[in-house]
């Protein structure tokens, strides 16, 4: 009588765990806290990847703020930054918002969270304008991408900051908050 072969079942667990980490590492992650090693290989800060920011355009953006959480209406409690897009925001701004599209995070938990090359001074090249009646406005600005930073507040609440990215292209853009 022959022996009857069975096949290897110590295997198949191996094989769907490494099938599993293959599918995660192909996963992007977004950074929820901060200080999590060094930026990219290219998101330090360079002076030149902003040279294209400090030139002016046809490109305009007109903003409005019509944020709400919890039934509480939001309004606009400072200036309203417009920082260009370049490795070094986006990587700072994955670290401080979670996201390089878009973001409501309390002031405070922006303020804790620590990015690389704190020290790097990029405000020069950041526009800034009013907020009144929860609009504000950018002209005259170059192509390219943006991000909107517009902290808000409800009645006796915490500050929350808004982060919105957008793109120029030589016309109008208008964004809700």
């Amino acid at each position: 009588m022959a022996a009857q072969m069975t096949p290897r079942k110590p295997l198949l667990p191996l094989i769907a765990a490494l099938a599993l980490g293959g599918l995660l590492a192909a996963c992007e992650t977004v950074p929820m806290g901060g200080g999590f090693g060094p930026p990219p290989a290219n998101g330090g800060f360079r002076a030149d990847d902003f040279a294209w920011s400090t030139r002016s355009g046809a490109a305009s953006i007109d903003g409005r703020v019509d944020y709400r959480r919890e039934g509480q209406v939001y309004a606009c409690t400072g200036s309203v930054a417009l920082t260009p897009d370049t490795p070094y925001t986006r990587a700072r701004f994955r670290t401080l918002y979670g996201s390089t599209d878009r973001a409501a995070v309390p002031e405070a938990i922006v303020r804790a969270r620590t990015v690389p090359d704190p020290n790097a001074d990029y405000r020069s090249y950041v526009r800034s304008t009013t907020c009144q009646n929860g609009r504000f406005s950018f002209t005259g600005l170059p192509d390219g991408g943006w991000f909107i930073i517009a902290p808000v507040s409800a009645d006796g609440g915490d500050r929350v900051v808004l982060m919105r990215h957008v793109d120029t292209r030589g016309g109008r853009v208008s964004v809700t908050l």
